[in-house]
């Protein structure tokens, strides 16, 4: 199944801009004051609340003070849970993201009636300096069994293919880069500029420079009857390719995205997504600024099957 009715948010204690992750993150932007923190928990708790009141069930969890993890408000870098009950963690490029793989967190995911059978560890392989960031790095066509990733320092090409014969997914593979400092460097998560709904995708095609793997992309989006909702570079920028489609209990399914990201979009591209979905926004402005993610990183869908 494409959505899930059920995701974990890890509830920020020490928010901050973290250099380790700027490195080649062009997103991020670091704010000074003591109230970075308190405005990231006012935006993480006005988003949980929106999400709940659409029926959507949020797991949160709080974020510890030791160790140290200022991006631990972005989950889904360092698991995913699948619908067979395995766990997968991911080796993670930043050192001070590396502590926010935590057993405590999965002990608290099975406490709410969550069975996991199995946990993959993956994380080995940043002893090599070779990273795959989860479902921030790759972006998961359950129902069609795709996977769509981005080449970064954040996505080994190797690790990614292994991933996908591992677990019976065809790897898409292209470069996607974004202008920073009159340079087009690489973009640090695919997450940022595509999401994969059931029947739609969006996503920045601008960024994918060379013309075959744009066309390939294409051409895989369109075989599997996704009617692609194209954003620009500049929407891009905004968070628009940062976005989850998750469902209610009822079935009925909901994009989430940032208010800056919805603000971007224009009239004919709402209308393309609400002929599928209604669409959920919440003002993530310090945590977009600061941590160079937005709603989707702060999502982990949990796939795990119930006890």
């Amino acid at each position: 199944m494409q959505t899930t009715n059920t995701v974990l948010m890890i509830e920020p204690i020490a928010f901050g801009y973290n250099a380790q992750t700027a490195e080649n993150n062009y997103f991020q932007v670091e704010q000074k004051g003591a109230e970075v923190q308190e405005k990231a928990l006012a935006e993480f708790n006005a988003f949980v609340e929106k999400l709940r009141s659409k029926g959507i069930n949020v797991i949160t969890i709080k974020d510890t003070l030791e160790p140290h993890t200022p991006d631990s408000i972005f989950p889904n870098n360092w698991v995913s849970f699948a619908e067979d009950g395995t766990v997968v963690l991911y080796p993670m490029f930043a050192p001070n993201r590396r502590v926010e793989r935590s057993q405590d967190i999965l002990d608290q995911v099975k406490a709410k009636g969550f069975n996991i059978s199995k946990i993959d560890d993956l994380s080995g392989s940043e002893q090599d300096e070779k990273f795959l960031e989860g479902t921030g790095s790759m972006i998961f066509d359950h129902d069609n069994k795709i996977a769509y990733g981005s080449v970064s320092l954040r996505l080994d090409e190797k690790l990614f293919r292994e991933f996908c014969a591992k677990y019976n997914y065809t790897p898409v593979v292209f470069h996607s880069f974004q202008s920073y400092d009159n340079e087009r460097l690489p973009i640090y998560h695919t997450n940022v500029m595509m999401c994969v709904a059931d029947r739609f995708a969006v996503i920045c095609l601008e960024c994918i420079d060379d013309e075959d793997e744009r066309q390939n992309v294409v051409n895989s989006l369109a075989d599997s009857g996704k009617e692609i909702v194209e954003i620009t570079e500049a929407q891009m920028q905004q968070f628009a390719g940062n976005m989850l489609q998750v469902r209610n209990d009822e079935g009925k399914t909901y994009l989430v995205m940032s208010q800056s990201a919805y603000k971007s979009l224009s009239d004919s591209q709402i209308n393309q997504i609400e002929k599928y979905s209604e669409i959920i926004y919440s003002d993530l402005e310090t945590i977009e600024t600061n941590g160079g993610g937005s709603a989707r990183c702060m999502l982990a869908e949990v796939f795990l099957p119930k006890d």
